[in-house]
């Protein structure tokens, strides 16, 4: 099956989603430079590539969202 192109940017909101942090913590990230941010008249974006080549996935892996992750541990290590 052919796995689709990721959108070229994300929400600060769908970057913090991926994160595993909260909306204002997303906010506070970017704000600080530590999301990658391009402002687009009002709107601030996250450039998908840049955040993937930050949290080292791949371009071609599909991000796992952190609360996905999350639940696939027991968390206990055993």
């Amino acid at each position: 099956m052919n796995n689709p192109e990721p959108p070229a940017t994300m929400t600060v909101e769908q970057a913090g989603r991926l994160l595993g942090i909260s909306r204002g913590a997303a906010y506070r990230a970017a704000a600080s430079g530590q999301i990658p941010t391009i402002r687009l008249g009002r709107r601030l974006l996250v450039p998908t590539a840049r955040l993937h080549q930050l949290l080292g996935i791949a371009a071609n892996e599909p991000p796992v969202p952190a609360a996905a992750s999350a639940a696939g541990s027991d968390g206990g290590g055993r």
